[in-house]
């Protein structure tokens, strides 16, 4: 688990990457479960801090052994393994102990909330011509019931309403560097949610940069030909 920081941009090799700092601090093993009496392997982590004070009871008891300086973990998530780990409840797992740089990750959110939006702005409707005295319906959704069977709008419909507060996940983010005093990490492109916002990091695979720098170079290229094709098309049509 982490929370999201300030977007910037490195350089890796010459290539300007963006990236976006994440707060990876180290996390508490709050519970362990095992095969013989849970049926799983799973550990149970906690992630930033809560007074103790602010805490019920029971969740108080259930967190004996990982509350430290009078504060308790603040949030807590389920991990599941592949086998026994020698690991005891309050060991603290850090970010340098899973990823490694260029491993290639995968990053869970809740994604900004916009409010209540119109079709054009939540599912990108064209909306209706001006012309024909239609001068209000720029923006309107149509038609949203069918005049066959089964005559009724179905569900799932595309239509105005809230926006945004969704759970989100992008792959496919790279691991430029680790600060593990800091319990810093940066990841390339931008991660779903607000500034401060808690997100599940994923290790997906092993990877390096290498593989970064050809998709960067890839990406660079294709641009160039895009400005290339327009800058022919442009001469061709002031030609004619």
């Amino acid at each position: 688990m982490g929370t999201k920081g300030k977007m910037g941009q490195v350089y890796v090799k010459g290539m300007r990457i963006p990236v976006t700092k994440l707060s990876v601090g180290p996390s508490v093993v709050t519970q362990y479960k095992t095969q013989i009496k849970d049926g799983y392997w799973a550990m149970q982590l906690g992630f930033s801090e809560k007074k103790i004070k602010n805490i019920s009871k029971p969740v108080l008891g259930h967190l004996k052994g990982a509350t430290k300086n009078n504060k308790a973990p603040r949030f807590l998530r389920e991990v599941r393994v592949d086998k026994e780990e020698s690991i005891n409840v309050g060991d603290q797992v850090k970010v340098s102990d899973i990823f490694r740089v260029g491993d290639i990750v995968s990053v869970r959110g809740l994604s900004k909330g916009k409010g209540f939006a119109g079709v054009v702005k939540r599912w990108h409707f064209a909306g209706g011509p001006k012309t024909h005295g239609q001068s209000d319906r720029q923006r309107a959704p149509g038609s949203i019931g069918q005049g066959t069977t089964p005559g009724r709008v179905l569900k799932g419909k595309r239509m105005a309403g809230r926006m945004g507060s969704d759970m989100v996940t992008l792959g496919g983010l790279h691991v430029i560097s680790i600060d593990a005093e800091k319990g810093e990490m940066l990841v390339s492109g931008p991660v779903p949610g607000r500034s401060g916002g808690l997100l599940i990091i994923k290790k997906t695979s092993s990877g390096s940069l290498e593989e970064l720098e050809q998709e960067t170079v890839v990406q660079v290229v294709e641009g160039e030909k895009d400005e290339e094709e327009k800058s022919v098309v442009n001469k061709e049509e002031g030609n004619r």
